[in-house]
This record gives C-alpha cells, structure tokens and sequence, in this order.
C-alpha cells in the first residue's frame, strides 16, 4: 500500500527515476500479487521470489540475492552500468532491515519511509528491523509526530529527518472511492454497522497454544453475548496453520458467528474496514486505517509503535495477556454499540499527499540523479 503511493508521487515528478524491487517476502497471491492487478502498479522491475523461511533464512536469502543486483551481476540486475544513487526502503519488514543491511555496505545512501516508530518491544522482529534501518539510515521519513522525539533520543542527527506524513493513509484516500464499489458485502451476506471484523497474526496473539487459546475464548464471548452478529474473520495464513497445529481448528469452528475467511486483497479489505461496526486486530497499519475512517478500534497488544491513533484517533490498547480478557473486550464492544467510543481528531500529515512530499524531498536532497525505491 505505501509502494503503490509513493509510484504515484514518483511517476508524476520529472526530477525522480525509479524502480520497483519485490523481494517476495509476502508471497502469497491474495497477499502481495492482487495488490498490484487492484491498485494498476506496474509489474515490478526485479521480483526477487524468495519466499519464506525463519527469520534469519529469510533475511541471509535477501542479502544474498539483493547483493547481487545492487552490484550488476544477477541476470535481473537493472543496474549494470553503475549502482543506483539511493535505496529506498518502507515500513519495518524483514526486506526493509536485509536489504538496508546491503546497501549499506556497499555506500549506497538510504532512504527509509516510516522511519522512527518504536513500540518499546524488542521481542517484535519488527522492533528489531526499525533499529537496524534507521541506525543505517541516510534520509529518516517520518509518519508520527513522536517518531522526531525517538528518533531525537538516538541520537540521529537532525539534518536527516524529515517529518513528511503518512503514505499508508495516501493510498486509503486515493482508494477508498473505489473500494466502497466493493461487492463483498453482498457476497458475504453482510450488512454495513452490523459485524465486528478480526484479524489475528502476530506472535503475542498466535504463535502458541495458549495464546491462541485465549484468542478463542474472546470470539467465544462475542458470540455468546450477540450470536446474531457476525464475527468477520480473515485468516492470516501463519493464524490458520497454528490453529491446526495447535488442534484448535475445531474450537475456531464450533463458534457459531465466527465466518473464517481466506485473506481478501487490499480494496475489498478496505471495504470491509470501512463498513464495520468495530475492529478488533493485532495489526499496525489498521490502527491507522481505522482511525481515519472513524471506526472503533481494540488492538489486542501490550504496546503499539502508532500512539497517536490512540491519543487523537479511534485505537484503544488492550493487552492479550490482561486477566479476564473476553469479558474485557466484551466491555469494550458493548462501549462502542452505546455510541460512547472516541472520536478521531485530525492529524497532522495524515492528508493524502505525503508521498508527494517525500518526492519533492528527494529532489532537494539528490537533484536530478536517478533514484530507485523498493
């Protein structure tokens, strides 16, 4: 979704020439291919494929083959002639951190947009890639007022900051039109305010049993305490393999409103967001996403790097470990049902047109010299 922005500002600016690398890192079809066939991307000038693998597999195989482009020696490489005069990286992935490692290395300047979110959370393998990133750093983009702070206490100096505003939230404002044609809600049988819609994927929510488990006994309360409203639940593949792996497949099943999903492409997600009566996620982007369309949000994490969807938007913060959890999310629901949850506020840089900031940055800082971004 940030690629897709910052293509649009990119394309539209004389000074800048770029081009699109895909590690492959998300490489499920619904959850990296579609975005590109509904957001009219172009094909990507590299696509890398390297797929999955644990943590450190994955990075050492993007270092790998990243290198090999960077210098002009893979078959794909679109940089034979001399290296790219920058990298530019988004977000906190596991390709954001490998290929910044690379660069790096070979002095080639770096560019990382959403630069200085911290959550505190050094367990997040995200954490750990924002660090990384923005310690490597040559231009820091910032999305969130407290990203200058953060990025203030860890000494980057001043002159490679630059608070430029939010590109996820570009794309939501240029999609959202097309998005509300979305048929999914006929498709699905869904009425517009009248379902609460989940998604589950990261360690702290998933990734054991008793984690899992505690998953199960919230939707379980949600069910019980309104069994006519539907719990929307796209299932984030990793989700779906734990609950078999874990034997809870059945547990998930058994909850009469639960409707399990395949993971849906960006648009009709969006739709989905957008038409809901309440959220309930692990996710950063959908605190985002759902504090500028104004719907409730729970986020079931111990901390979360995006404070501002909290302090001036609809995102409240509730641990998964908390005692007494399902009641407590419940609670929460209910709030939101009686019409007494916050309203957002504006905030700053959230207005559709940072990317176009970032671009007519760039320029001031390489002048016309081709620049690339992944």
């Amino acid at each position: 979704m940030k690629v897709a922005a910052l293509d649009a500002a990119f394309s539209n600016n004389d000074g800048i020439k770029h081009t699109i690398v895909h590690t492959g890192q998300h490489y499920d079809e619904k959850m990296s291919d579609v975005f590109f066939r509904e957001m009219a991307l172009p094909e990507p000038d590299v696509f890398m494929g390297l797929g999955g693998g644990s943590h450190a597999q994955q990075t050492a195989n993007i270092m790998r083959a990243f290198e090999s482009i960077l210098l002009g020696t893979s078959p794909e490489a679109p940089f034979v002639d001399a290296p790219p005069s920058a990298l530019l990286v988004v977000g906190d992935v596991n390709s954001t951190m490998a290929c910044s490692l690379v660069a790096s290395k070979l002095h080639i300047p770096i560019v990382h947009v959403e630069a200085g979110l911290r959550s505190g959370d050094r367990t997040m393998p995200e954490e750990i890639n924002r660090i990384v990133t923005d310690a490597l750093a040559d231009v820091l983009y910032v999305s969130d007022p407290s990203g200058m702070d953060y990025l203030a206490r860890e000494g980057v100096p001043e002159s490679k900051i630059e608070f430029v505003g939010n590109v996820m939230i570009d794309s939501l404002h240029a999609y959202l039109p097309l998005a509300r044609r979305r048929p999914i809600l006929g498709e699905w049988g869904l009425t517009a305010g009248k379902y609460i819609l989940l998604t589950l994927h990261r360690p702290a929510t998933v990734d054991s049993p008793d984690a899992l488990a505690r998953m199960a006994s919230v939707f379980e309360a949600l069910d019980q305490a309104a069994p006519d409203r539907p719990l929307v639940f796209p299932t984030h593949p990793r989700t779906k393999n734990n609950m078999e792996r874990f034997g809870l497949a059945g547990r998930f099943a058994a909850i009469q409103s639960l409707c399990l999903y395949e993971p849906v492409g960006y648009l009709d997600f969006l739709k989905l967001q957008d038409s809901a009566a309440f959220i309930i996620t692990d996710s950063g982007g959908i605190q985002e996403e759902s504090t500028v369309l104004g719907i409730p949000c729970l986020t079931l994490r111990p901390n979360t790097e995006r404070p501002i969807t909290i302090s001036h938007g609809t995102n409240e913060l509730l641990p998964p470990d908390t005692p007494g959890l399902a009641s407590r999310v419940v609670k929460f629901v209910d709030a939101a049902g009686r019409g007494t949850w916050k309203t957002a506020r504006p905030i700053d840089g959230w207005d559709g047109k940072a990317a176009e900031r970032i671009a007519n940055d760039l320029v001031v800082r390489f002048g016309a010299t081709p620049l690339p971004h992944m």
